[in-house]
């Protein structure tokens, strides 16, 4: 089953990816002139997955189509995981299996949108996918540095990747609250101050986890690019992080929230950093106790002037 629109009449098809070992050079956190170098070297034996723009008017030579939508759910909660039938099938459309490096681009509209390429990092991560990458600043980076792009669309022969998944950055709904209750992990709410403040909400009702840390995703930017494991790091000590506990990040629907696992996880390298999924689009849903949530007579009159922000 192909899952690419032919844009163009051109289209290629790439073998299967062999066995083969972490490029040289490899880093999660992809610059475009390291990834152009190398594409130089090794080819296809690197997977390049484009998930958010318009695939069709202008890609990285090689690269694949999966839409982002695909690796979410629907309304209520885009967050909520797809079932591993699901997931399994794109991986083999793209021709990848667990040793495939693999770099996930997004457009590089702004630093939300690298929130997508973070999501889907995860998910492959946690589908047992060993080297993986984020172009820092997207396709927009990509073109900005002079290198060249291609409209024709291209797809792999389906691989044999056998579905798994690992839950060692995952949190559940279950274990935030329990975390919430007792303390025993730290939770940070990677949304806009006005999400942790109960200010400002959109899928789920506001307010945040009870004994939850702001640590706003964007903090970790410059512009449209993620800064690097130093200053990362340095930003998250200016806000009292320590990473002596299970670190959970949330947000709506987990896609600002894996921005901040990303960073802390995979680029500055603190230990046992997971991801809320679902986030407050579940958690919020119940009679959990909430945060800075307003009472119903707030909550009506806001609501009244239409405060609905974007969905992450």
């Amino acid at each position: 089953m192909n899952r690419f629109a032919l844009a163009t009449a051109l289209v290629t098809t790439l073998a299967p990816i062999a066995a083969f070992a972490t490029p040289e050079g490899w880093s999660r956190l992809m610059e475009p002139a390291q990834l152009n170098t190398l594409l130089d070297e090794y080819g296809d034996e690197i997977r390049v997955v484009q998930i958010t723009g318009e695939y069709g008017e202008g890609h990285i030579p090689g690269s694949g189509w999966s839409p982002y939508a695909s690796w979410r759910s629907d309304m209520p909660n885009p967050g909520a995981l797809r079932d591993l039938g699901h997931l399994t099938t794109i991986v083999q459309e793209l021709g990848i299996d667990t040793d495939t490096p693999v770099v996930v681009v997004h457009a590089g509209r702004d630093a939300t949108d690298m929130g997508a390429a973070a999501r889907v990092y995860w998910t492959l991560r946690s589908m047992g996918i060993e080297d993986l990458a984020l172009l820092n600043g997207g396709l927009t980076a990509w073109t900005q540095a002079g290198l060249p792009t291609e409209t024709a669309d291209v797809s792999f022969f389906p691989s044999e990747y056998e579905g798994v998944w690992l839950n060692d950055w995952r949190a559940t709904t279950e274990e935030v609250a329990a975390a919430s209750a007792s303390g025993s992990a730290t939770l940070l709410d990677a949304r806009p101050e006005g999400f942790f403040d109960g200010l400002t909400w959109s899928v789920a009702a506001p307010g945040t986890v009870h004994g939850a840390e702001s640590l706003e995703y964007s903090d970790f930017f410059d512009g449209s690019r993620l800064v690097g494991a130093e200053d990362i790091r340095r930003i998250a000590a200016e806000t009292g992080f320590t990473d002596d506990t299970t670190t959970v990040s949330f947000c709506n629907t987990g896609h600002w929230a894996a921005i901040n696992w990303f960073a802390l996880s995979e680029v500055a390298g603190y230990g046992d950093v997971r991801l809320y999924a679902e986030s407050m689009a579940e958690y919020a849903d119940g009679e959990r106790p909430l945060d800075h949530a307003p009472n119903r007579l707030q909550y009506a009159w806001r609501a009244s002037t239409n405060w609905i922000a974007d969905l992450f």
